[in-house]
């Protein structure tokens, strides 16, 4: 006789309705989302294949290696050709004539 009026009041109280079940989920997803992202931590610390390490430092680019290799070059000529709209046709905005294209795809 006590029992069922003890569930009864039990239903009816928000904070036991909704407030635990919210709690549960904060608390809960808190623990999840570590879980997950200590995955993240872990590949990175994982030892790569010894083969694919020893390419990676023999091919290091640096920016003063890139800079060697553009530093004769010259700019001069360079013409600035902007790209088509997807209303546009990319061929008479670029200046080509549409009819050659058309001969040299047939």
């Amino acid at each position: 006789m006590f029992a069922p009026a003890v569930m009864r009041a039990l239903r009816k109280n928000k904070t036991l309705r909704y407030g635990v079940p919210m709690l549960l989920l904060i608390i809960g997803g808190s623990f999840g989302l570590r879980e997950f992202s200590q995955i993240r931590y872990d590949a990175v610390k994982s030892k790569l294949d010894p083969e694919f390490e020893k390419r990676l430092r023999a091919n290091k680019i640096t920016l003063e290696s890139e800079y060697e290799k553009i530093k004769d070059s010259t700019f001069d000529e360079w013409k600035n050709i902007r790209g088509p709209r997807p209303w546009e046709d990319p061929d008479l905005l670029q200046g080509r004539n549409p009819e050659s294209l058309k001969t040299k795809r047939t």
